[in-house]
């Protein structure tokens, strides 16, 4: 199957991510009536409010970091689907439903924290981002990822680990103005999805990291 079959979903998440965020840049639409806004949702009850948000972002640099991401690993997580339902259509559609249930999946614990504040304002797609990262992380943890400003290729689960660390850690105690509760739970997301849809991925995950610290099992 030609590479070009697989990232077709991918290709259709990121050009809607890039016409959304590009008409709210050019104020065509606004980011306070599709963001995440938990005070104005338990108002109004604008639930949709859990899939757009994920298609808006603050800026420039925000939108291209996520979609060089997403492009990055997208069609990977595409071809395992693909592979794993043994027909490209379901594959894509199966990656395409997880990708939009991934979007609430990551804020509703950002939904849960902030529904009294209504000054709070989510919007980008990191939290399914990170669902798409760490899919592809458990059918390949030792995948070799360049992370900037590190200067060599590190192992795909080393820098799982560490991710997960820093977004827990970042979602109790940060300050700043980044969704690090939905990078954490989204990556969690990605974990159980790709277990559920192939229940094999963990020992073949556990087989692999074992195997590399030449560990008998």
């Amino acid at each position: 199957m030609p590479r070009s079959i697989y990232l077709e979903m991918t290709i259709f998440i990121i050009i809607l991510n890039i016409t959304l965020s590009f008409l709210a840049f050019k104020g065509k639409t606004s980011v306070y009536q599709w963001g995440l806004m938990p005070y104005q949702m338990t108002v109004d009850h604008s639930y949709y409010r859990f899939i757009t948000s994920g298609f808006f972002h603050s800026g420039w640099a925000h939108l291209i970091i996520n979609m060089l991401v997403l492009w990055s690993f997208g069609s990977q997580v595409e071809s395992v689907f693909s592979s794993v339902f043994q027909n490209s259509f379901i594959g894509k559609t199966v990656f395409m439903l997880f990708y939009l249930s991934a979007i609430p999946a990551a804020s509703i614990s950002s939904f849960i924290k902030h529904r009294h504040n209504p000054d709070y304002l989510a919007i980008g797609a990191s939290g399914a981002v990170s669902a798409v990262v760490f899919c592809s992380i458990l059918f390949n943890p030792l995948s070799k990822l360049l992370i900037l400003p590190i200067p060599i290729p590190i192992p795909a689960i080393i820098f799982g680990i560490a991710y997960l660390i820093y977004s827990w850690y970042m979602g109790k105690h940060g300050q700043d103005n980044i969704g690090h509760d939905a990078h954490f739970w989204g990556a969690v997301y990605g974990i159980i999805v790709s277990l559920i849809i192939e229940p094999s991925s963990g020992k073949h995950f556990i087989t692999i990291i074992c195997n590399s610290l030449h560990i008998s099992i």
